[in-house]
């Protein structure tokens, strides 16, 4: 039986309006029964014009088929099951080829201790779907580094798509240190189950835990990487990816980022600091605001516009209970233009949701953004629904 739970929060509308608006979220878990939930995807995965839900969990590649507009639940399907002797433990989505349905990449073969023998550690697989997509696809195993941790699908300037792939460390790097991360983009081949070209980048970074790709209005301008040195840009040019030079965050370890806009053409820089550290940071020019240093295991970031506000909100997610015996979601609102002051809601203050990933997409197609968690010790999928309308 689906669990549901409402969540009223009182807003104040920013601009000339004093009026308040009310916002509603009303929590649905659509998977109590999960492993680890390791990371999530959005997309439509059968080509029916509805975002799906996808998840890589500790041994199978699962997604949930959006029944909208319908009484029916969210039905799970197995994608693929035990590609590798060890955990899943990422995934990436889009439909790179304009047919309406996503195209699948996963990482495996978690095992960020070893970083010298890559048959124990690291796997990446472009996924092959049968005709019927509700049965197991077909897995092509694509070149790896060591500890693959974090994947994109990420469109080049001529049109086309890439995958880019990060590992959380370089190979025989010890406590961080050592050999940099080499980070792997792979053109997508006319014969997908064939080989596929890529490049090795070095990064020059140490330990990186995750990366955001740069799009304004649909057009792609670089990736940033966060990692134990801060938070590095990188531009796609005539000769493959390079680092730009320039540094977003440069003087602290950066664990989760992603960035958004507080309108008017401004745009922020949401961090979580250290890997899987305690704070949520947001730099706006030469900026930098704390949010919140009271988190524990933090491991996920969101920034959308929610409330319709024409600026971004942030959702943040930790998986661990906190001094206060707090964990799970929070929505920041900004209540000043330059993106220093925020507002604190809890999303989940009755739900059990360790989160492990976050994601938004607008799932009931009302036009508002839907919120979707992943919960590692919780084990459970839930969605967040925004009632704004």
């Amino acid at each position: 039986m689906k669990k549901q739970y409402t969540l009223w929060i009182a807003l104040l509308l920013l601009g000339s309006s004093s009026m308040a608006q009310k916002a509603t979220f009303k929590a649905e878990v659509i998977d109590s029964k999960i492993d680890i939930g390791y990371g999530l995807a959005i997309g439509d995965v059968d080509g029916d014009g509805k975002e799906d839900i996808l998840m890589a969990d500790q041994k199978e590649i699962v997604w949930y088929r959006n029944p909208a507009g319908s009484n029916s639940s969210w039905v799970r399907h197995v994608i693929a099951r035990n590609l590798t002797e060890r955990d899943n433990v990422c995934i990436a989505a889009r439909d790179i080829d304009g047919d309406g349905k996503v195209e699948v990449a996963v990482g495996a073969q978690w095992n960020p201790g070893e970083t010298k023998d890559l048959k124990q550690s690291g796997a990446v697989f472009y996924l092959i779907p049968p005709d019927d997509r509700t049965q197991l696809w077909e897995p092509v195993r694509l070149h790896h580094e060591v500890t693959i941790h974090r994947m994109h699908w990420v469109q080049k300037s001529d049109g086309g798509y890439q995958l880019v792939v990060l590992p959380l460390h370089g190979e025989g790097n010890a406590n961080g240190e050592g050999t940099p991360v080499q980070m792997i983009s792979y053109d997508v081949p006319e014969n997908r189950k064939g080989l596929w070209p890529y490049q090795l980048l070095d990064t020059k970074m140490h330990m990186t835990h995750n990366f955001h790709p740069l799009e304004v209005k649909n057009n792609f301008l670089g990736l940033v990487i966060g990692g134990k040195q801060g938070a590095q840009v990188f531009l796609n040019g005539a000769e493959g990816w390079a680092p730009s030079g320039t540094w977003m965050v440069s003087n602290y370890g950066v664990g989760e980022i992603r960035t958004g806009t507080l309108g008017n053409g401004q745009l922020m820089t949401a961090t979580v600091e250290p890997m899987h550290g305690t704070s949520l940071v947001v730099y706006t020019k030469d900026k930098r605001t704390v949010l919140n240093d009271k988190m524990k295991q933090a491991h996920a970031i969101v920034c959308a516009d929610f409330l319709g506000q024409g600026r971004d909100q942030i959702a943040v997610g930790w998986r661990e209970p906190n001094d206060k015996k707090q964990m799970g979601v929070r929505l920041y609102v900004g209540t000043n233009s330059d993106g220093t002051q925020w507002q604190e809601y809890a999303l989940d203050e009755k739900v059990d949701m360790a989160c492990e990933d976050l994601r938004a997409a607008d799932l009931d197609g009302d036009g508002d953004l839907d919120l979707v968690a992943a919960g590692r010790s919780t084990r459970n999928v839930i969605i967040y629904w925004n009632q704004r309308k």
